[in-house]
């Protein structure tokens, strides 16, 4: 006779992160409009009520699911503790190719979102893009190589920028070039426009 299983009683942090878990499921395949309470009480078998008593309404949970979101892939993206600097740049390239293509229809909704849609959308949007590019400059990744001023992190605000929209559009016709291709150009043009910089400064 088998001995039934003792429930797990969660803490409400516990059980919170568990619902935008759920919830950040929900950003792989659904535009930031459709993430809702409504939609995850349905998805997730769990009562309207429940999630209410956590987010308190409909849009803060919809910003609590895409702040979730977004930590999550600044934490997939973060590049190996070791090797060189532009294999560990390249391997967060690649993570990031790999986070956009299962998740292109939150994504892209979200970057959207950003450009045209609400004041706390677009301040997540902003914090995650400084944490990506920011970390560019410490030593887990490029930082011993690249001057830390406002000219070069302008280029790499710009390099950020040209990742997002060339992987977004190279979603949607990936037959142009294979991923490894694209992680290998995306990771070359970097230095190639920091370059630029040190030259004018050169000559």
């Amino acid at each position: 006779m088998s001995t039934p299983t003792a429930r797990v009683r969660l803490s409400p942090e516990q059980r919170r992160r568990q619902l935008l878990d759920l919830g950040t499921r929900l950003f792989a395949t659904r535009a930031v409009e459709e993430i809702s309470i409504d939609v995850l009480a349905e998805e997730a078998g769990v009562s309207r009520g429940l999630l209410y008593h956590y987010f308190g309404s409909k849009q803060d949970f919809r910003e609590a699911v895409i702040r979730h979101a977004v930590e999550d892939l600044v934490e997939q993206t973060a590049p190996p503790a070791s090797g060189e600097p532009l294999e560990r740049l390249a391997a967060s390239v690649g993570v990031y190719v790999d986070y956009v293509l299962a998740n292109l229809t939150g994504y892209r909704s979200l970057v959207r979102a950003a450009a045209g849609g609400s004041e706390e959308l677009r301040a997540i949007y902003e914090e995650a893009r400084a944490a990506l590019t920011d970390r560019i400059f410490r030593e887990d990744s490029l930082g011993e190589h690249l001057s830390d001023d406002p000219a070069t992190r302008l280029v790499v605000r710009g390099w950020s920028a040209l990742v997002e929209e060339t992987v977004l559009t190279w979603a949607q016709e990936p037959s142009a070039m294979s991923r490894d291709a694209l992680v290998d150009t995306l990771v070359a043009a970097l230095p190639a426009l920091v370059g630029v910089i040190a030259d004018g400064a050169a000559g």
